[in-house]
């Protein structure tokens, strides 16, 4: 039987889902069910992707964001598929577990990905969709590849240094005095905790692997996403740059944008208050008005 016990790590309310695989979560609030998917990097969790937002989508929706497999305090899955199929899988048990049939869900970059996974696997789980800078949904036609931001995390997982830390997350965002001092001690903190960088290097060897990417890649796959969909991007986005939303904006049959500019990769950060905004008008529209 599964049980729920609290966790103090985190300032707010925090919790545990037990079991063989246990989750890590945060939930607040009342209301429709808003499910919240970090991005992945070093030292990412539930928590530095989406704390600070946290007060504000509480106001609207019954919020719940999880640390992901691999991720902050949860479980360590064996990578065997795709990671996305992983993640989705115990996010269904998350959500089987709060009494959540449905949900409205925001995911970012990684996040994203496993949003539109959500999506098409159990599509009557998801209500509306978010996704900001998804990975995998579209290509790059201009950009390098790898981009920069990419780049430079791999030359982190291979010297996880303090220094590496910071040109990576120098690389995450538009302007650098994003990055307070508080936000890099927690990151950097974060790694430091044991198996954290051997993770990070697992899962981004993964995560390139072939074998684990499926037979048809997730932007061939974007037109059966039927979901009202909003898509954010940062203007000035180094990981998933902007042409990436080229394909999805073509393909998906309810989709809109919104570009933010002054911004990279971390829209709920660098453009916290717009961003806000953004998605609560988008999910807060009322229904039959087109999306």
């Amino acid at each position: 039987m599964t049980t729920v016990a609290e966790d103090i790590t985190y300032e707010g309310t925090s919790h545990l889902l037990e079991g063989d695989e246990p989750l890590h979560y945060h939930v607040a609030g009342t209301g429709p069910g808003l499910l919240l998917l970090h991005g992945s990097g070093p030292g990412v969790n539930g928590w530095s992707n989406f704390g600070g937002n946290l007060g504000v989508f509480g106001e609207h929706f019954r919020t719940v964001f999880p640390d992901q497999p691999g991720f902050g305090k949860s479980y360590m899955p064996v990578i065997d598929r795709a990671y996305a199929e992983i993640s989705a899988a115990a996010i269904v048990r998350l959500l089987d577990h709060l009494g959540l049939d449905q949900v409205h869900v925001l995911g970012n970059s990684m996040g994203g990905r496993v949003a539109a996974e959500l999506a098409l696997a159990h599509p009557d789980r998801v209500g509306r969709l978010v996704m900001m800078g998804p990975g995998g949904l579209g290509v790059n036609t201009l950009a390098p590849a790898p981009p920069e931001g990419m780049k430079r995390l791999f030359a982190f997982n291979q010297e996880p240094t303090r220094e590496r830390l910071m040109e990576w997350l120098t690389s995450m965002v538009s302007d650098p005095k994003t990055l307070t001092e508080d936000l890099i001690d927690q990151r950097f903190a974060n790694v430091q905790q044991p198996g954290a960088v051997e993770w990070s290097q697992e899962f981004f060897k993964a995560l390139n692997n072939p074998a684990f990417q499926g037979p048809v890649p997730l932007w061939a796959r974007s037109s059966h996403i039927t979901q009202p969909t909003l898509l954010t991007w940062g203007r000035d986005d180094r990981v998933v740059p902007l042409e990436n939303v080229l394909m999805p904006l073509r393909q998906m049959p309810n989709v809109e944008l919104h570009v933010f500019s002054h911004c990279g990769h971390w829209a709920m950060i660098e453009r916290k208050e717009d961003f806000e905004r953004v998605v609560l008008e988008f999910l807060t529209r009322p229904m039959g008005v087109p999306s």
